[in-house]
Order: C-alpha cells, then sequence, then structure tokens
C-alpha cells in the first residue's frame, strides 16, 4: 500500500497513539502509505487497532499514555523510533461551574500528562540519534477556546506551549517538534453533534464543510518528512479557515 515519493518516509518508524480509530487511524494509514513502519498505539478498540496494524504490515501495541510507566513502556516496544505522532485524547465537557475534579484531571492526565510522558520517553533516543520527528495533536480549541470545555481548552494550549519549548530543547540534535491544530473534523464525536450546531461550525468555516480525518493526516504527513527539514516548534492549522 505504499504510495512514497514527495513526503516519503521509506525506512522511517513511526508511533501513532490513539490510532485504533478516526484522525488517529487515518494519520496511521497515511503514514504507513508513505513508506513508514508504523507502531499503532491505543488504549481502547483492541480489534480495531490489530485490523489496522494487520492492513499496514506494522504492530499494535496497547498502553494508557496517562500512565507515565505504562507511557515509557510504549516508546520502549516501540522501538528505535524516528516520528512519534500524540494523537491519544479525551473530552470530558461541561461547564466550569458543574465540572468534577475528576473530569478536569482526566482530561489534563490523558491529553497534556499523556504528550508529556510519551515525549519524555522518546527524546533521548531521538538525540542519541541526532534525528527525529514529533508532531502533537493540540486542537483549534487550544487556541480560541470553546464554552463547556475549559479542561480540553487547557490541555490543548498546553501542548503548544509544551511543543514550542521542546523544539527549542532538541533543535541542537536534529530532531524537530511541530504541532497540528485540526478544526472540526468529521468523526464520531462530530457526528452526535445538533444539526444546529453543525450549521454554525460551517457557517463560521470560510471552507464551508467539516474536515475530514484524511486533511489532518496529509498535513502530519508532510511535517514527519524531510521535506519538512526546516520546519519546527509550529502550529499548523488544519481547519478550513475557521482559526483566521
Amino acid at each position: 500500500m505504499t504510495d512514497a515519493g514527495f513526503c516519503s518516509l521509506e525506512g522511517k518508524v513511526a508511533l501513532v497513539t490513539g490510532a485504533s480509530r478516526g484522525i488517529g487511524r487515518a494519520i496511521a494509514l497515511e503514514l504507513a502509505r508513505a513508506g513508514a513502519e508504523v507502531v499503532v498505539g491505543y488504549r481502547r478498540g483492541a480489534e480495531e487497532a490489530t485490523s489496522l496494524a494487520q492492513e499496514i504490515g506494522g504492530r499494535a501495541v496497547q498502553a494508557d499514555v496517562s500512565d507515565p510507566e505504562q507511557a515509557a513502556g510504549l516508546i520502549e516496544e516501540a522501538g528505535d523510533l524516528d516520528i512519534l505522532v500524540n494523537n491519544a485524547g479525551l473530552t470530558r465537557d461541561g461547564l466550569i461551574m458543574r465540572m468534577p475534579d475528576e473530569d478536569w484531571e482526566t482530561v489534563l492526565d490523558t491529553n497534556l500528562g499523556g504528550t508529556f510522558y510519551t515525549c519524555r520517553a522518546a527524546a533521548r533516543g531521538m538525540m542519541k540519534r541526532r534525528g527525529g520527528s514529533i508532531v502533537n495533536l493540540t486542537s483549534v480549541v487550544g487556541i480560541h477556546g470553546n464554552p463547556g470545555q475549559t479542561n480540553y481548552a487547557a490541555s490543548k494550549a498546553g501542548i503548544i506551549g509544551f511543543t514550542k519549548s521542546l523544539a527549542r530543547e532538541l533543535a541542537s540534535r536534529g530532531v524537530r517538534a511541530n504541532a497540528v491544530a485540526p478544526g472540526y473534523i468529521q468523526t464520531a464525536l462530530t457526528d452526535v453533534l445538533p444539526e444546529e450546531v453543525q450549521q454554525a461550525i460551517l457557517t463560521n468555516t470560510p471552507l464551508a464543510r467539516l474536515g475530514k480525518p484524511e486533511d489532518v493526516a496529509g498535513a502530519v504527513r508532510f511535517l514527519c518528512s524531510d521535506e519538512a527539514s526546516f520546519v519546527t516548534g509550529e502550529v499548523l492549522l488544519v481547519d478550513g479557515g475557521l482559526g483566521m
């Protein structure tokens, strides 16, 4: 299923977290098409993850990245990584005055904590090999905010600052770190939005459509490739113009 050429990833080993479905699945498929050997990281959805790994000739590895030991174990199991894509994340929406501590902590621990734990575990090997690309999935919500998502917005805004700082730390060893900020992408999460909410999103999006997981995957492939070798510390918005 290789489609190598421009933005080829031939000979590279990639780990994608949260890859059993949605955007993560599309990213894993795209990196495999580019020629990478892809490790499919997942917490839930073992059947989907295993099926995807078989389809792309990769491996599926289970881990909860919000746990430091499991995150480190995932990186060790993945082997000598050239590419790390942190896509694992979740939401626990609610207005702040009614938000339980658990919902705040769970979202921050998974989205931001998981990104920190995997990057910390992967950085040493990449620095030793003097090369690598890290792509962290953030969100336009982390840039502009959204009512009922203070926890999610905080986690995604944190990823932006984290990625920029990480890029400065690793650049001297040839390791790049960038972020991709999707807008509203057509997944199981957006499918359940009320019709009026979806219409409001489309009204505010210049391209007047929801994004597809493949739109995000293409951006990630570029940032992982040698064609982006002079790009680090950037946040690439894939949002149909919503964030302009």
